[in-house]
């Protein structure tokens, strides 16, 4: 994995740190220093970083959003 892609789940993640259980908190600080020492996360640790990505990261359903944007249709 490019460590671009790392440095975008780690980007995402920090805001969830201080709702994280504490053995996720500790993964994620060790990922943080892995990641400041430069190194590509093997897979293993890859994996590991995108389950703990999917575990508190949660994307929004924008289909939510269209009843703020319907268009008028009582145009005089």
């Amino acid at each position: 994995m490019s460590f671009r892609e790392q440095q975008k789940l780690l980007d995402e993640l920090k805001s969830f740190e201080r709702v994280m259980a504490p053995k996720d908190k500790e993964e994620y600080k060790m990922f943080i220093k892995r990641q400041k020492d430069d190194e590509d996360f093997d897979t293993v640790s890859m994996a590991n970083l995108k389950s703990l990505h999917k575990r508190y990261y949660k994307t929004k359903d924008k289909s939510e959003f269209d009843k703020f944007f319907k268009p008028k249709t009582d145009i005089q």
